[in-house]
């Protein structure tokens, strides 16, 4: 069990999504970062879809109540354990009563903490995301608090390890694993390479000057952006002529065009359709970079194709793939 001393600025409970239902508009919610969510579940051998905790630039202070196994990855929010400094993408073994906060932001926006066995959370339709505008799933349906406690699952797997590393803690409050993730899986949280995106379904409906602006110029991203959606400020985008556009799925990372021109990009907590154009769509490999950027960044745009889009996608997968047979191996 863990318990929340302190709530930091929004941490909730999430996994990869509530997936299977958006036909009757149940939203799919789940991790912003699902690279940083999956490589955290991969280092203390949960499942990738087990649920973390989504900890949003200031995070939380939390009390182990047990000895156990935790892993924090994705955005550098300065974790310490009584104190002490501990390495990102890493497997950590934790005291009973050790003491998790954090400390100055330093890249990134999202970190992820998971524990072995998992967080004992109810599953609503198949998932323990939490979707707090409707109070569903996760921990009561919202962002955690002071005084929660939450049960983790026991955890049958890691005994090896697990053994290992509390012979050689002494008295220290947590001990780290002597390996770690390789820097070209975790790089992508502090590059500043413009975002890849593929032309939206009504991209052709744009004027020219308006196609030129969002492939070229920089948007901000406005700080009352969300889990729904980024708001982008920049050069505003118009149509050709004012279209009727058909309400119809949008996905994460669809960009929208309301009539005010600003674009918006949508993300975890997405509406499960959209009658607004669509000028573009964020390659898949690069939404993890997205839940990475604050508001108040800039970002800049660059066109692929699909087939360059799968591919990076493919080989991302196979990164992962890898990294996670190599994780098994140290395990074992």
């Amino acid at each position: 069990m863990i318990r929340i001393l302190k709530s930091g600025l929004l941490t909730s409970i999430q996994d990869l999504g509530r997936y299977g239902y958006q036909k009757h508009g149940i939203i799919a919610s789940g991790v912003m970062d699902s690279v940083a969510h999956r490589i955290a579940n991969f280092l203390v051998n949960n499942a990738a879809n087990a649920p973390t905790l989504e900890i949003t630039l200031m995070g939380p202070v939390i009390e182990f109540q047990e000895d156990t196994l935790i892993s924090i990855c994705g955005g550098e929010l300065s974790p310490m354990i009584d104190g002490e400094h501990v390495n990102m993408w890493k497997l950590i073994y934790v005291r009973k009563g050790s003491e998790l906060r954090f400390g100055q932001p330093k890249q990134g926006f999202r970190a992820y903490l998971a524990i072995a066995g998992g967080f004992d959370v109810p599953r609503v339709m198949n998932s323990a995301s939490t979707y707090m505008r409707a109070a569903v799933g996760g921990f009561q349906g919202r962002m955690l608090e002071k005084g929660d406690e939450i049960p983790v699952y026991p955890d049958t797997d890691l005994s090896g390890i697990f053994q290992s590393l509390s012979s050689e803690i002494r008295k220290d409050p947590f001990i780290e694993a002597p390996w770690f993730v390789a820097p070209e899986i975790t790089s992508y949280t502090k590059t500043n390479e413009p975002i890849r995106v593929m032309r939206g379904r009504e991209f052709e409906l744009f004027d020219d000057a308006s196609q030129n602006n969002f492939m070229k110029n920089s948007f901000k991203i406005d700080p009352k952006s969300d889990r729904m959606g980024y708001r982008l400020k920049g050069t505003t985008l118009s149509l050709k002529e004012k279209q009727e556009i058909v309400s119809e799925a949008v996905t994460f990372g669809t960009v929208q065009v309301p009539p005010e021109g600003n674009p918006i990009i949508l993300l975890a907590d997405r509406q499960t359709t959209g009658g607004y154009p669509k000028i573009g769509q964020v390659a898949s490999v690069d939404l993890p970079r997205i839940a990475q950027m604050k508001p108040g960044e800039n970002m800049t745009f660059r066109h692929i194709s699909h087939a360059e889009a799968q591919h990076l996608y493919l080989k991302r997968e196979n990164q992962l793939h890898q990294l996670k047979r190599g994780i098994h191996s140290k395990h074992h």
